[in-house]
This record gives C-alpha cells, sequence and structure tokens, in this order.
C-alpha cells in the first residue's frame, strides 16, 4: 500500500467540535493489506483532511489505496502505538487551538479599529451634512439657481452617499462581531461559554463582551428591517434568514 508524499508543514486550524474517541475511530487503523480506499484526485496537489489527526494537510496520491494519513501521523499506525499517538494528537490539538484563539482575537481587534474609525468618519460626514443645510438654509434664497442645484443635487447627495457607504461598512464589521458571538456566548449551565471554555476564561468572548449590547441593537434594527422587506445586513448564516 502506497504512502501520499507530501511536505509537514503546519496544521490548518480546524474547529474544535469531534470529541477524543471519535477522533480515534479513524481508517488508518485497517490492518496491513486491507482495501482502504479514498476518491481524491490522483497525480496531483490536494489538501485533505488526514484521518489520524483530522488536520488539513497537503497530499499527492498515485493510487485510491494509498492511505489518508499525513507524515506527522504515519509513525502512529499499528495497535501498539496507540499511546504515542494518544499524546502526539493531544499536543497538536493544543497548538490548533492556540493558533485558533489568536486568529479569533486578531479578528476581534480588527473588527473593533474598523468599528471605531468607522463611527469616527460618520460622526464627521454626519457634522459636514449639518452645516452644508444650515449654510442652505441661512442664505438659500438669495443664492444664484446654478448654486442652489449644485448644493442640493452633488454636495448633499455626495455626503449622503459617503454616509450610506461607511454605514454599509459597519454594517460588514458588526456581521463579523455577530459571527464571533454565535460561537461565544453564555451556554445554558451557569458559567460556561457555549465554546465549552468557562466564561471567565474565554477571550474570544471577554474581548467582545463591550460590543454585546451595541450588537444587539444592531441586529434588532436589521431583523425589523427584514420583516419590513427591506435590505438588511444579517449574516447569511442568521436564523432569521434560515427560515424565510
Amino acid at each position: 500500500m502506497g504512502w501520499a508524499e507530501a511536505e509537514v508543514t503546519p496544521p490548518v486550524c480546524q474547529p474544535r467540535a469531534a470529541r477524543l474517541d471519535r477522533l480515534q475511530q479513524t481508517a488508518q487503523r485497517a490492518p496491513p493489506g486491507a482495501n482502504v480506499t479514498h476518491s481524491h484526485p490522483l497525480h496531483v496537489d490536494v489538501e485533505a483532511q488526514c484521518l489520524c489527526c483530522r488536520s488539513m494537510q497537503p497530499f499527492r496520491f498515485a493510487s485510491p489505496n494509498d492511505q489518508v494519513v499525513c507524515p506527522f501521523c504515519a509513525k502512529h499506525l499499528g495497535s501498539d502505538k496507540s499511546e504515542r499517538r494518544d499524546r502526539d494528537h493531544v499536543e497538536l490539538w493544543l497548538d490548533l487551538y492556540t493558533e485558533l484563539q489568536d486568529a479569533h482575537a486578531h479578528t476581534v481587534s480588527e473588527a473593533r479599529a474598523a468599528s471605531a474609525r468607522a463611527e469616527a468618519t460618520i460622526s464627521e460626514v454626519r457634522a459636514e451634512v449639518a452645516q452644508l443645510r444650515e449654510a442652505i438654509a441661512t442664505d438659500f434664497e438669495s443664492a444664484p439657481a446654478s448654486i442652489r442645484d449644485a448644493l442640493g443635487s452633488e454636495v448633499l447627495t455626495r455626503s449622503e452617499r459617503r454616509t450610506e457607504l461607511l454605514y454599509r461598512r459597519l454594517d460588514r464589521l458588526m456581521a463579523a462581531i455577530w459571527r464571533i458571538d454565535a460561537l461565544h456566548h453564555d451556554a445554558d449551565s451557569p458559567g460556561l461559554c457555549s465554546c465549552g471554555t468557562a466564561v471567565a476564561s474565554c477571550p474570544e468572548g471577554r474581548a467582545i463582551d463591550g460590543e454585546r449590547q451595541e450588537l444587539r441593537s444592531w441586529e434588532a434594527k436589521n431583523l425589523q428591517l427584514l420583516r419590513d422587506g427591506a435590505r438588511h445586513a444579517l449574516p447569511s448564516g442568521h436564523p432569521a434568514n434560515l427560515s424565510t
């Protein structure tokens, strides 16, 4: 039985949902000579899930009978190596979990910074629109018709368009925070985050705690827009979208 040729590279982070006992029940435990096949393309570089550690790894398969087991896990085959396999997998999953935490923290930090910049710009544009309207109201009648038309149809229109684009950017940022909140919120069990970590120890949940009230207001506004048949910014995975 041939082995897939692949460079050992850091595994891509996978969601930490599967339990240890499920991960151990994999096809690589088939006895030597067993006819275990796969459906991956042959003779091309592909990414596939290793049947041992369950991480995405690069492979180049030469036969449908090649083992879908990465080079990191090749040393785990055999019933006498289960202890080493389990120890290596725990270390690997801890590394993947740390990488996932870092990625989430970075996403939350970027989203909050971008949200603050967008709010500041929106405030500036609102002030600009208010000043223009006040100027027009103060001496609008005495202004030439061409200026009145230009002010009414160009300056204000552009400013309001810019405000609309900034609101759309803010909607995208809030949608990103909603996706994080969907994975990290108070669970039914007191003191636990929905990811299974203690609430006080969940870095993702703590990172967005200060945004949850604003997130709920944004979500309620967009739910009403959805009910009214208007354009809304609820992400595709939102339950309200899935039920329509």
